[in-house]
């Protein structure tokens, strides 16, 4: 199993509610944060995936709300990667509070697509290999 945890960081005061919660969308975007650090954490760039041709589009979310976060709570997201990528890689998630409390929890499942073709296509090699050496 592979896991990675973000830096704690604050709620912005842009992230709430009129309620003082953070909005529900803005978890998504603190899961694609952890994703986006963990690949670069294991030496890829986001970016330079996309720049070679292979999008990663989110297929499918799934999102549990445990505890509210109010503007400029302390909170830390952590990643998994349970399984071995295959045409798609699934992510779950967890979001705890400075007091280690889960506030969230959930997971992703984004394609690999050919960019040109607008194709499925299977895990690039070179991020497969990098995975593999993580589990």
């Amino acid at each position: 199993m592979i896991k990675y945890s973000t830096n704690p960081f604050k709620v912005r005061y842009a992230e709430t509610d009129q309620m003082g919660y953070v909005h529900h969308s803005n978890y998504l975007k603190y899961f694609e944060m952890a994703r986006i650090e963990w690949l670069t954490s294991i030496g890829f760039s986001y970016k330079k995936l996309e720049d070679r041709g292979t999008l990663m589009p989110v297929v499918t979310v799934d999102l549990k709300f445990k505890s509210p976060c109010y503007f400029d709570d302390l909170i830390t997201v952590h990643l998994s990667v349970n399984e071995l990528p295959k045409a798609s890689i699934f992510f779950k998630y967890l979001i705890t509070n400075e007091l280690k409390k889960e506030v969230a929890s959930g997971s992703t499942r984004l394609a690999f697509l050919n960019k040109k073709k607008n194709r499925i296509i299977r895990c690039p090699k070179n991020l497969m290999s990098a995975i593999q050496k993580l589990l």
